[in-house]
Order: C-alpha cells, then sequence, then structure tokens
C-alpha cells in the first residue's frame, strides 16, 4: 500500500472545511422549511429553496464526514498503532466532548426557549411548558448536533476489539477492505452498498435515518453511520486506485447521483400526496437515498482531490477552525434567529443574514479565543504562533 501524499491529505482538510460551513447553512435552512421541520422552532417566513437546501446537503455532508473519519482513523493506527489511535480520539473526542457538551447543551435550550417563545405568545420569555412534544424523539437530556462526535468516539474505542480479531483473522480482514474498495471502485458497486443502507433506512417512517441525539442511539444509526466509517477504513487501505478513480471520473459520479436524488424527492412528495399505494415507500426512498449520498460522497472526494489538493489559505484557516466551529454554529443558529422572527423580510435574505452572522461569530471567536490558546491544541492538537512571534524567530 501507498499511502497519501501530504498535498491528498490537504484535500480532505479542504474538504472536511466545507462540509462542516454547509452544517451552518443547513441548521439555518431548516428553520425556513415549507414542510414539517425536524426542530420545534421555526421562522414566520418559509421558502422552498430551504427544504431543497436541507436535503442536498443532508444527502452528502455526514457520509463524507464518516468517510473522512474512517480514513483518518486508519491512517492514526498505521503511525501509532492501536493503542495509540484509541489514546488520541479519547483525548480528541471525549474529552472536547465532556468540557463543551454542558455550556453549549445549556445556551442551545435557552436560546430554543427564547425562539419559541417569541413564536407562541410573541415575546421574549422563558417557559418550557410551551415546547411541543416531538414523537419518536429523546426528551430531557440530548447530545444534540455533537451525536457525530459521541458516535464517532465509541466507534474509535470499537475499533479496537475489531482490529485485536482482524489480526487473528488477517485473511477475513483484508477481504473485507478488498470488497469495500471493490464496491466503491466499480459503476454498480453503489448500488450495493445501498442495499443494507435501504433496509435501515426502511424501519424510519421517510426512509431516512434521522438521528435521535440520544446518548445511546438505536441500532439503525450504527449500522448505518458504521458502514461510511468503515468504508472510509477500506479507503485508506486503497487510496492510490480509489483516489485516482474519484478524480478522473467526480463528474460522471455527481451526475449519476442528480437523478437519485430528484427520484428520492418525488417519491417523498408522492408518499405525502398518499400515492404509490401498495408500495413500500420508505424502503424505495431509503435505496434511492443512499445511492446518492454514496455517489456524491465519491464526487466531491475526487472534485477536492483534482482541484483543491495543495495548501489553500481560505479553506486551510476554515479546517483548521472547523472543530470550533461545529461546536459553536447550532446555538449561535438558533439565537440568531430568534432574533430574525417577524423581521418584515424575505425567508431567503433572512437565511443570508443568520449565515453570515454565524459564520463570523465562530470565525472571529475562533482566531481571538482558540487559534493562538490551548483551546487550539485541546481540539487540533496544535497552537498557532502568532505572526509577530515568528517574525521575531527569524
Amino acid at each position: 500500500m501507498q499511502h497519501a501524499s501530504t498535498d491528498r491529505l490537504h484535500a480532505l482538510d479542504n474538504l472536511r472545511a466545507l462540509m462542516m460551513w454547509l452544517g451552518i447553512v443547513l441548521h439555518v435552512s431548516v428553520s425556513h422549511m415549507v414542510n414539517d421541520s425536524p426542530l420545534p422552532w421555526h421562522d414566520d417566513r418559509s421558502t422552498p429553496v430551504a427544504d431543497l437546501l436541507s436535503a442536498f446537503i443532508h444527502t452528502f455532508r455526514m457520509p463524507v464526514f464518516f468517510i473522512l473519519a474512517g480514513f483518518f482513523a486508519a491512517m492514526l493506527v498505521q503511525k501509532r498503532g492501536v493503542r495509540g489511535m484509541v489514546g488520541n480520539r479519547l483525548r480528541r473526542l471525549g474529552l472536547p466532548f465532556a468540557i463543551f457538551w454542558p455550556p453549549v447543551f445549556a445556551a442551545s435550550a435557552v436560546l430554543a426557549l427564547l425562539f419559541l417563545h417569541r413564536m407562541v405568545r410573541g415575546t421574549w420569555g422563558l417557559d418550557a411548558s410551551i415546547v411541543p412534544p416531538r414523537p419518536n424523539m429523546p426528551t430531557g437530556l440530548t447530545t444534540m448536533h455533537l451525536w457525530f462526535l459521541w458516535m464517532l468516539l465509541w466507534f474509535c474505542v470499537l475499533a479496537a476489539p475489531v482490529l485485536w480479531v482482524g489480526e487473528r483473522l488477517p485473511a477475513v480482514s483484508a477481504a473485507m477492505t478488498r470488497v469495500l474498495a471493490r464496491l466503491g471502485g466499480t459503476p454498480w458497486g453503489f448500488a450495493v452498498l445501498a442495499l443494507p443502507l435501504a433496509a435501515v433506512g426502511a424501519l424510519y417512517p421517510q426512509g431516512v435515518v434521522v438521528p435521535s441525539g440520544a446518548f445511546v442511539p438505536p441500532l439503525a444509526e450504527w449500522l448505518h453511520n458504521g458502514l461510511f466509517f468503515v468504508f472510509g477504513w477500506a479507503l485508506w487501505r486503497h487510496q492510490q486506485a480509489l483516489f485516482a478513480l474519484y478524480t478522473r471520473r467526480w463528474v460522471a459520479f455527481a451526475l449519476a447521483g442528480l437523478p437519485l436524488f430528484l427520484a428520492t424527492g418525488g417519491l417523498v412528495e408522492a408518499q405525502r400526496a398518499g400515492q404509490l399505494s401498495g408500495w413500500n415507500l420508505p424502503l424505495c426512498i431509503a435505496y434511492v437515498y443512499n445511492g446518492a449520498s454514496w455517489l456524491w460522497s465519491f464526487a466531491f472526494i475526487g472534485l477536492f482531490l483534482r482541484y483543491l489538493q495543495g495548501p489553500h489559505p481560505v479553506l486551510g484557516y476554515l479546517a483548521d477552525s472547523s472543530y470550533w466551529v461545529y461546536l459553536l454554529h447550532l446555538p449561535l443558529t438558533i439565537g440568531f434567529g430568534a432574533l430574525l422572527f417577524g423581521a418584515p423580510l424575505p425567508a431567503l435574505a433572512k437565511m443570508t443574514l443568520n449565515v453570515a452572522a454565524t459564520t463570523a461569530v465562530c470565525l472571529a471567536s475562533y482566531h481571538l479565543l482558540v487559534r493562538y490558546t490551548a483551546v487550539s491544541s485541546l481540539l487540533n492538537g496544535k497552537r498557532h504562533a502568532r505572526q509577530a512571534q515568528v517574525s521575531a524567530t527569524r
């Protein structure tokens, strides 16, 4: 196996930066959806653009994140061994979760109550009794948007016993990664990879696995996200061939995913309208939706390997700040959404203002409070030196 070169790792860092920023767009968009929102707070202005953005980003964003997470976990095992990988993930995932989850949860809860008070009573206030019930969603303490951090931590910890077994069954382990790499490198492989995800997604009313935020997630979430994580591990093992393929054919993957994405939307609308009776619509939706997820994940990896494989000043800065932005952005989108509620502005204008304000606060706070402090060492494993300090050492 030939390892990825430094410039190719820059490509994946750049990709991670974009996926993180799209999280801001996603969490702002859900407050302006025309159809039912997964969140209880909602602005007084809606637009179908918000529905389209939410569906589009949700199709590939978390699959790409879990693929990258599996890839970098495998890289850590290669460099530091299993124990080193687990120790690193405990420091970089577990410790930040323990430190930041309590204040982020508290801030999000307070701001959500303020938003709901404005929705229901038109004034600022805090009243938990106005929170509408959310069927099939956990109440009380949840991991919120930090569910990814929580689940990824457990994937990395559970990888240790799996790798222990794999060391004693090397032929089986190698065969499994070869099969996944083969499926990720053939024109028809995405259709096979979508099958187990469709079986899991069919358990949900609309065919799409929705994160519950539970500290003990249901099995469906483990299976769905785990397949993308394990594929990322296989991608590390077979990166030379797969990177070359995705770089060469990213346009084909992107175009192939488009009709599946459109078909997903058509099936969801048919389900809402009560059409196609006799069809197992959740299963059909889950299959075409996850087919698009695989294809667009391959396409984005190839796109960034093709055009953004070297260091990029803007994306590099966003990649450095991405962890902090991930932790901080949700309460900010809620808070700015509450401030914009009732403003006589079109929905798209409100969305743009919220995204811009959240981005600005996240990046400013990162630059002032994180980049040159011990917080950066905690989140990113390094603290950047200020320019004046760098110049003084020359």
